[in-house]
C-alpha cells in the first residue's frame, strides 16, 4: 500500500511518500519533501504531484492519507487538512488524523509516562500527557492541553517525581525544563515521515476518520475570535 502523509502545522511543513508491503508491520518511508516558508497553499498540491511523478505513481495509486491535525498554525492546518480531505473523499480512500504531540512523544526514546511539549508562543506550551509501553508502539493519551509556562513547569515537576520525562523539539523549552530539574529529551522536530509511521499504526488498528468529520485540533482560539469578544 502506498501512503501519503502531510504536516502543515508549523512554519516549516513537509510531506512524505511511504510504502507498506502486504502483511508487513514496518513502513518504508520513500521520501520526505520539505515545505518551507509557510506558503503551503501554493506549494502543497504541486509538490504532491511532483513527488508522485518522481516515484512513478499517480494519485490513484495511493491507498491512504495521513495528516497532522494539530496543534499548530491555524492557516497551515486548514491548508493541509483541506487537501487531504479532498483527496481522500475523491478517491474514496482511508483518512487518518495524527496528533503532532503524539508524534513528539513517539519520536523520543523515553517510555512510561511522557510529557510531549511544544512551544505555543505567548508564554504558552502545548502539552500531551502519554503513557507509552516499554515494548511496541501503543500509547495511551491521558490529556492534551494548552498551558502557560508556569503551569506546565509545575505539572512537569510533579510528574517527574513519579518518573515522567519531558520530550520536546524546542531547544529553549528544553533548557527551561532542564533548569527546573526535570528530565528532558530534546528531539528533532517530527516531519511527515514521523506522521506516516504513526499514522500507519493508527490505520492498522482501523483508527480512521471520515473526511467530513476531520477537524483541526488548534487547542487555542484564533486572534480573530479573541479580539472579537466584547469587553467585560
Amino acid at each position: 500500500m502506498l501512503l501519503l502523509a502531510v504536516d502543515t502545522s508549523g512554519k516549516n511543513g513537509s510531506l512524505a511518500l511511504a510504502r507498506a508491503l502486504p502483511g508487513a508491520t514496518e513502513l518504508s518511508v520513500l521520501e520526505v519533501v520539505p515545505l518551507a516558508g509557510g506558503a503551503f497553499s501554493a506549494q502543497l498540491v504541486p509538490q504532491i504531484a511532483a513527488l508522485l511523478e518522481k516515484h512513478g505513481h499517480t494519485k490513484r495509486d495511493l491507498g491512504a492519507f495521513l495528516v497532522a491535525n494539530g496543534p499548530g498554525s491555524f492557516t497551515g492546518l486548514r491548508v493541509g487538512l483541506a487537501a487531504m480531505k479532498a483527496l481522500a473523499e475523491a478517491l474514496d480512500k482511508p483518512l487518518v488524523a495524527v496528533s503532532l504531540l503524539e508524534a513528539v512523544a513517539r519520536e523520543g526514546t523515553a517510555r512510561g509516562r511522557v510529557l510531549a511539549a511544544m512551544d505555543a508562543g505567548r508564554n504558552d506550551v502545548y502539552v500531551g500527557d502519554y503513557q507509552l509501553e516499554q515494548v511496541g508502539i501503543n500509547a495511551r493519551a491521558n490529556s492534551e492541553r494548552l498551558s502557560n509556562r508556569e503551569e506546565f513547569l509545575s505539572a512537569a515537576t510533579n510528574a517527574a517525581a513519579t518518573g515522567a520525562t519531558v520530550v520536546t523539539p524546542d531547544p529553549v523549552l528544553a533548557e527551561v525544563v532542564r533548569a527546573a530539574g526535570v528530565p528532558v529529551e530534546l528531539i528533532e522536530y517530527p516531519n511527515a515521515g514521523a506522521i506516516a509511521r504513526l499514522g500507519w499504526e493508527h490505520l492498522r488498528r482501523g483508527q480512521t476518520v471520515r473526511p467530513e468529520d476531520l477537524e483541526a485540533n488548534y487547542m487555542r482560539h484564533s486572534d480573530a475570535e479573541i479580539f472579537s469578544k466584547p469587553p467585560r
